[in-house]
């Protein structure tokens, strides 16, 4: 049987006792068989002395037929031979009937010469008839037993005692013990088996191909290959089987996200020294371009002298996103609004969207400068970008919450959709245009933190969409 089901399953008889000692289905099965043997020897002894009581009114029903025709009314004589063989006929030594006046005697020619056990039938209880069972079946087989009981069939009597020898008893007991226990046994096995082979079919075979997943996937986390199918299972394992793969697919994003990142910091090392000189070449063009005295000069030379010393103080920072290679912010207090004006020229410049700055001229920030107007240049840019080319207004508003600035920023756009809002602020989540570089909110809520304030998307819809930056005030 146990071979059987070993075939079934594609085991052979080493693989199947390795997986019984090592695995944990193995060591359930061997739990099972062993609680099946056990809850089996607790219904062995009740059934051992149910069977020995049995055995035992066999032995008082037997003597009371066979000196029954010694107690009829009629005062007939028996011959002393003709009661001997009655007697032993019912298996009995000797048997005595106790009647209201008297005790009759009924002997076979040889008379017991001890008595090795007493039971009395009429006082014994569940306990006492199990423990004699016991005794006889481990310790019976050349005893003498006086058996007590109350008799049912002779007319008049009260009681019988049957002497007897325990060797049939015991010989009776021994086979049956034998049947029962080869039963347990039996049915404990085939038990097992069944339980083990449902958690071999239904728990430990998906649980190794999880397993092996798992181990496949670490060898080569960017192989997408790797990452577990899962079944379409409902249970418990259908829910790991899920879950691993929702992992494994987050892990393999995250890891071809940071090759981006490393690629990303690679291309700004080698790019940083040229640039820089390039900017300060620019620079000090700038610089003699506002000392012309030409009115359209006078009125744009701020306006690129400003993007150039951020482009130049930018360069010099080398923001390597991924490392924390930022300066710690050093705040001052600042006038709000100035900052959202200079922002949105260079984030609006050539494109139809128009600045509404709803901020209070008298708001003040305690913030970063340079850090702020990046924060506030990519968003505005991110929603300008959202807008595309259609014609349309981003609004800018901010209060003061206690002692921390609620900046919100809006637009008109079409909306973020659903699907990425979750990963929004990862670098490369998203990018509107398909040049965008999709690090714009991800550095944006980096510095606002920098600051212990946040970035957080308030709504978005069709209607638009609006972000609020949140930066709290230095604490004293």
């Amino acid at each position: 049987m146990v071979y059987a089901v070993m075939g079934r399953l594609g085991l052979s008889a080493k693989s199947a006792w390795r997986l019984v000692i090592h695995s944990l289905s193995g060591r359930l099965l061997l739990l099972t068989l062993f609680y099946a043997m056990l809850t089996q020897i607790l219904i062995f002894v009740p059934s051992v002395a149910r069977y020995h009581r049995s055995l035992l009114d066999n032995h008082i029903e037997a003597a009371e037929i066979a000196i029954l025709p010694l107690t009829e009314v009629e005062k007939r004589e028996f011959s002393v031979g003709l009661q001997s063989k009655l007697v032993t006929r019912a298996g009995a030594l000797a048997v005595m009937l106790t009647q209201p006046d008297k005790k009759v005697l009924f002997l076979p020619e040889s008379v017991p010469g001890h008595i090795d056990v007493k039971i009395d039938l009429a006082r014994d209880d569940f306990f006492s008839e199990a423990a004699h069972a016991l005794d006889c079946l481990f310790n019976g087989g050349n005893r003498t037993l006086y058996i007590a009981a109350p008799t049912h069939i002779i007319v008049g009597a009260q009681a019988i005692d049957v002497i007897v020898n325990e060797k049939p008893i015991h010989r009776a007991m021994l086979s049956y013990a034998r049947r029962a226990l080869w039963l347990a046994l039996g049915i404990s096995i085939v038990t097992a088996m069944l339980v083990f082979a449902s958690l071999y079919m239904f728990l430990v075979r998906p649980m190794a191909r999880i397993t092996r997943a798992m181990i496949d996937f670490s060898e080569n986390p960017e192989d997408p290959a790797r990452i577990i199918q899962a079944s379409g299972r409902h249970d418990e394992i259908g829910i790991a089987e899920r879950e691993l793969a929702a992992m494994q697919r987050d892990l393999y994003g995250s890891l071809q996200q940071k090759g981006r990142l490393a690629a990303l910091g690679v291309a700004v090392a080698k790019i940083q020294h040229d640039l820089r000189n390039i900017l300060s070449s620019a620079q000090l063009a700038s610089d003699r371009l506002a000392k012309l005295e030409d009115p359209v000069v006078q009125r744009l030379a701020p306006r690129l002298v400003t993007a150039l010393n951020h482009a130049v103080a930018l360069a010099t920072n080398t923001l390597r996103y991924g490392r924390a290679d930022e300066h710690p912010p050093e705040r001052h207090r600042l006038y709000l609004s100035p900052l959202i004006a200079e922002a949105g020229e260079a984030a609006l410049d050539g494109r139809d969207t128009i600045l509404i700055n709803d901020v209070d001229p008298n708001l003040q920030i305690d913030a970063d400068p340079e850090q702020l107007h990046r924060i506030v240049l990519n968003l505005l840019r991110n929603a300008a970008e959202a807008q595309g080319d259609r014609p349309g207004e981003l609004r800018v508003t901010a209060v003061r919450d206690g002692a921390r600035m609620l900046i919100d920023i809006s637009d008109q756009g079409p909306g973020i959709p659903e699907s990425i809002r979750a990963r929004l602020f990862q670098p490369f989540a998203s990018s509107a245009k398909g040049g965008g570089s999709g690090l714009g909110l991800a550095i944006a809520r980096e510095l606002a933190r920098a600051h212990g304030g946040d970035i957080e998307l308030v709504e978005s819809s069709a209607a638009g969409t609006k972000f609020r930056i949140a930066i709290p005030d230095r604490s004293e």
